[in-house]
């Protein structure tokens, strides 16, 4: 190690920002690098998001089509495989805060069961909704099922 090879720890420095308008000497002086005139160079100027210069921007220029549905709900899926698991855990209350804990859905998540695959044991299952294909094999093998 030399005095001459020292340098700051990586990270622990920062490149000091333009010091813009500060004289002619530092390069950045006179439009303090604003260019001449027009409403870029003068204070309070600002452009609105996605603005292109003028040129038609981009979320204009592509087609719009579609339909957006402002009250659609939507469910995350459970299917009877995923309950068996849980019951294959020893869990036989299954309800949206046990789904959670388990990383099925979200913290603010509507539930709804399906059918794929199969359950052998008996067990409760709260949710906001059921097929009809889950709600009987449920109650084939003796479970209960109750809407939120």
């Amino acid at each position: 190690m030399k005095l001459h090879t020292l340098k700051p720890a990586s990270g622990s420095t920062h490149r000091e920002g333009k010091r813009v308008g500060r004289g002619e000497g530092s390069g950045k002086g006179g439009t303090a690098a604003r260019g001449h005139k027009g409403a870029g160079s003068r204070s309070g100027t600002s452009t609105k998001r996605g603005f292109e210069g003028g040129q038609m921007p981009l979320y204009r220029r592509i087609p719009k089509f579609g339909f957006k549905n402002l009250n659609r709900v939507a469910y995350s899926p459970i299917n009877l495989d995923k309950l068996q698991e849980l019951a294959d855990r020893g869990i036989t209350q299954i309800d949206s805060v046990v789904l959670k804990d388990n990383g099925l859905i979200g913290k603010k998540d509507l539930v709804k069961i399906l059918g794929r695959g199969e359950i052998k044991v008996a067990v409760q299952v709260k949710a906001d909704k059921f097929s009809a294909a889950a709600q009987k094999a449920i109650e084939a093998v003796g479970g209960s099922i109750e809407n939120n």
